[in-house]
């Protein structure tokens, strides 16, 4: 039998609808998706699968290469790592160490407010930040409630503190899950290169939150009794399977950090670990309840993100194969000279800059073929590993630049609209993007004194 034709492994031509020209129609779908993601009009998964939709049924690629562009490393990690989330969360080991806390510095708003920050960047480097601050946030309204506390400050800080504490690793923020991914930089490797300095931002990050808000805090001692009161230990609502978790969490950790040399990725362990804290929480159980049990883990993987994430795949696939990215690279080596410093100064800036005016997932998606556009004229692969290090820290440091500048930042503007403790684009405008451009200027020391030679 003959080998068809339209799908087959040679080189697919575009053979776009009208005549159109492929590099152009692509461009206009991409850019169309990108304004619709960033004014939020209307779901971003369905504007991203509509617009891959668009990239195959008018001709830019084929579905072969469609799912060909999706990378199933990044899907795999994610869904593994939101189902492991999922069960750890049933057991109330977030809301145990918020309030344990909470009572270790006996209910003092200037410790509270930095302990809750670092709180957030340490969950958000070993989980991720979407995640860490769907746990936290509600627990910090709580808090802030029963102090009589404005929310505001707590809540900054902890959209900087995860955008902070997940540039430190290869799963803390959806940019580098996307650049460890496509490039096969390991857990370890964010750790030791981008994890230095993201540790230093927070430590700063925390006096600058002192000096404007902590300082000025005062609550009520009847206030702090109150929370004084609280046994963490009753949050903890099943020991078992909290124990469980551990473990597993421990094994997944162990597998990103030792995996990657025996040619194990992130998202095959992941998803693994998933599948093995499954068993661990059903097996004593009957059919028909470890059903139930594996349903409700699968109900609160967030699937509208996954396919959010398969279309914008598609659509940065297709905007590569009609040249655009190429184009745009060439255009990049002649601003900066061909110089491979003065390449990873521009990657940082306009990294930052621009994932505060859209969301860093996409940006990053469409950056990371761009960057490896280059890697011939800087003399191969190993020569362009710092632009992807200044890709890292300018996209995941630039989300702290506006509330919809990464998905972390939207998901706490929304428990606080539901709180009653509305975010003010504006407002955290003034203050967020200047504090992110200082976060920027620190990275661009590090990045000068770590990586170029």
């Amino acid at each position: 039998m003959s080998a068809p034709t339209h799908g087959s492994l040679t080189e697919y031509v575009p053979h776009v609808v009208f005549g159109w020209d492929p590099m152009i129609t692509a461009t206009v779908i991409m850019l169309m998706a990108y304004a619709f993601i960033t004014t939020e009009r209307i779901n971003r998964a369905i504007v991203s699968l509509l617009g891959a939709g668009l990239m195959i049924f008018l001709g830019v690629i084929n579905q072969r290469l469609a799912i060909q562009g999706i990378d199933f490393n990044t899907i795999f990690l994610l869904i593994g790592m939101m189902a492991i989330v999922s069960i750890t969360s049933r057991t109330g080991v977030f809301q145990y160490v918020a309030t344990y806390a909470a009572k270790a510095v006996k209910a003092n708003p200037r410790a509270l407010l930095i302990v809750l920050a670092f709180i957030t960047a340490i969950f958000s480097a070993l989980l991720d930040n979407v995640t860490t601050v769907m746990l936290i946030v509600p627990i910090t309204l709580l808090l802030t409630d029963q102090l009589k506390l404005p929310a505001y400050p707590f809540l900054f800080s902890q959209i900087f503190a995860s955008n902070i504490g997940g540039t430190a690793t290869l799963i803390g923020d959806p940019p580098n899950i996307l650049i460890g991914s496509a490039v096969g930089l390991s857990f370890t490797d964010f750790l030791i290169n981008v994890g230095p300095v993201s540790l230093m931002l927070m430590v700063i990050m925390t006096f600058v939150f002192d000096f404007i808000w902590g300082r000025h805090m005062k609550v009520k001692v009847k206030d702090q009794a109150i929370i004084m009161q609280y046994q963490p230990r009753e949050a903890i609502s099943d020991l078992s399977l909290l124990i469980k978790c551990l473990f597993t969490l421990t094994l997944v950790i162990g597998g990103f950090v030792f995996g990657h040399g025996h040619g194990f990725e992130p998202g095959t362990i992941a998803l693994t670990g998933a599948a093995f804290l499954m068993l661990l929480e059903c097996y004593k159980y009957s059919a028909e309840e470890q059903s139930h049990k594996v349903h409700r883990v699968f109900k609160d993987v967030e699937w509208e993100t996954i396919f959010f994430f398969i279309g914008l795949f598609i659509i940065v696939y297709g905007v590569e194969k009609a040249g655009l990215l190429e184009l745009m690279g060439k255009e990049l080596l002649k601003l900066t000279a061909g110089d491979i410093g003065m390449t990873g100064y521009v990657v940082l800036w306009s990294s930052a800059i621009l994932s505060a005016i859209v969301d860093n997932i996409p940006f990053v998606a469409t950056m990371i073929p761009l960057i490896d556009s280059t890697k011939e004229a800087f003399g191969g692969e190993s020569h362009i590993t710092s632009l992807w290090w200044a890709l890292s820290l300018g996209a995941c440091l630039g989300g702290n630049g506006s509330l919809i500048g990464a998905s972390a930042n939207v998901m706490v503007a929304s428990f606080a609209e539901r709180a009653g403790q509305r975010i003010s684009f504006m407002k955290f405008l003034a203050l967020g993007f200047p504090l992110m451009l200082f976060t920027i200027l620190i990275a661009h020391i590090y990045f000068m004194l770590a990586f170029v030679k």
